[in-house]
């Protein structure tokens, strides 16, 4: 007893320093963040540079990346019990890999330099304090989840997405309460050095009822449907780009120049980034029709080309234009059907119904129904989106998918 109980205090003190590692690097990445968008929305010229910026960011993942060029995935692989360790490299290259995107306009996101960051120094601590293989695979659980919910201000939604998206032969009841532990203390410790998180609001929630149900559940088909294509053209456009181009600094190269056309395409730019003045629009006003597709779009093109950044936050900018778009056809509020957008259409990218569910609660709070407004569409979402992910290497398989199709 003495043993066991001797573990879980090493455990979960491992976990609490992972926490405060992960939290504080968040805050320097969100900081860095908020420099480079603003630096680029108030030099448009900076544009021009992506090509470069992508070329530059691809040669130093050839050079020194190695097997951290794999990303999110070589985390899961390390998780599902695969002998290449996590390289603490890792943390830097993608810290200045995202940074450049974004400084230089790519439409990118920003979840997977957190977690990058986080299984990275997870590995390195587990490292330091000599662990089992079994012990070192919650810990890096644990810098998945500090990531996730330091960078988004959700602590509860970031231990359960590490819980579920790597579900098969990960969760165990010693895991559970480390996990939590250092996302929270992740959370906490990111906003302790200052950096702040943006909030949005789904109105007032209106009563429940049938015809609400009915077509809350009918935007979530869409939803899950924008998700499948999300992630067919993101990882269609990976294999496209490196068939055709095979040298990374080339590959991201011409991706930068496809970018640009489609800016001067479009006529906007406000698809380009994180989308943030997009996704605050969608919540006051209903979004133009063909927003989250023009999103998805930049969004594939840029990540498909070897760029770095996470998928998420586009993620939800799609959601949230897309059901901002439906609401005034579906005669539902604005401000709702674009909050259960973002996170129905996080839920089918991502094969994890249950952590976006307690990320809308999070976001958006305990009000009315609006707790089973947003289940539904997690759910319906989730199901509709078939099988695939944004994650190429998630295992877990999901049986009522399979049923369903």
């Amino acid at each position: 007893m003495a043993i066991v109980m001797k573990t879980s205090l090493v455990r979960l003190a491992v976990a609490a320093v992972v926490g405060i590692c992960t939290g504080s690097a968040s805050a320097l990445f969100l900081t860095s963040l908020e420099w480079a968008t603003e630096t680029s929305m108030s030099h448009a010229w900076l544009l021009w540079l992506l090509p470069l910026g992508g070329a530059l960011v691809s040669w130093l993942y050839m050079l020194y990346g190695k097997d951290a060029a794999k990303g999110n995935n070589l985390l899961l692989d390390r998780i599902y019990g695969g002998e290449t360790a996590v390289p603490l490299r890792m943390a830097p290259l993608v810290l200045f890999g995202t940074i450049v995107t974004h400084l230089f306009s790519g439409s990118a996101g920003r979840e997977g330099t957190a977690v990058q960051m986080g299984g990275s120094l997870a590995e390195m601590i587990s490292k330091r304090f000599k662990l089992s293989g079994a012990e070192r695979k919650i810990i890096l659980l644990c810098g998945i989840s500090s990531g996730f919910g330091s960078v988004f201000g959700t602590p509860a939604a970031g231990a359960i997405f590490a819980l579920e998206v790597a579900a098969l032969g990960a969760i165990s009841l010693e895991s559970i309460l480390p996990v939590f532990l250092a996302s929270y203390v992740g959370h906490y410790a990111t906003l302790a050095w200052g950096a702040h998180h943006l909030h949005y609001s789904m109105g007032t929630v209106p009563p429940l009822s049938a015809i609400l149900l009915v077509k809350i559940a009918a935007a979530a088909v869409l939803f899950g449907l924008a998700a499948l294509l999300f992630v067919k053209l993101t990882h269609k456009l990976k294999a496209w780009f490196t068939k055709l181009l095979p040298n990374p600094m080339i590959k991201s190269f011409v991706g930068g120049l496809i970018v640009i056309a489609l800016v001067y395409l479009v006529g906007s730019r406000n698809y380009l980034g994180l989308g943030l003045p997009l996704l605050q629009h969608s919540f006051e006003e209903a979004a133009a029709p063909l927003a989250f597709l023009w999103k998805t779009i930049f969004t594939s093109i840029t990540l498909g080309s070897g760029f770095q950044g996470g998928e998420v936050t586009p993620l939800f900018v799609i959601g949230s234009t897309l059901g901002s778009a439906l609401a005034n056809l579906l005669a539902v509020s604005v401000p709702l059907l674009a909050g259960i957008g973002l996170i129905s259409i996080f839920s089918g990218a991502t094969n994890t119904p249950l952590a976006s569910f307690i990320l809308g609660l999070e976001l958006f709070g305990l009000q009315g129904y609006g707790w089973l407004y947003m289940l539904i569409g997690c759910a319906v979402a989730y199901l509709c989106s078939g099988a695939p992910g944004i994650y190429s290497a998630q295992r877990a398989r999901r049986y009522f998918k399979e049923l369903w199709h």
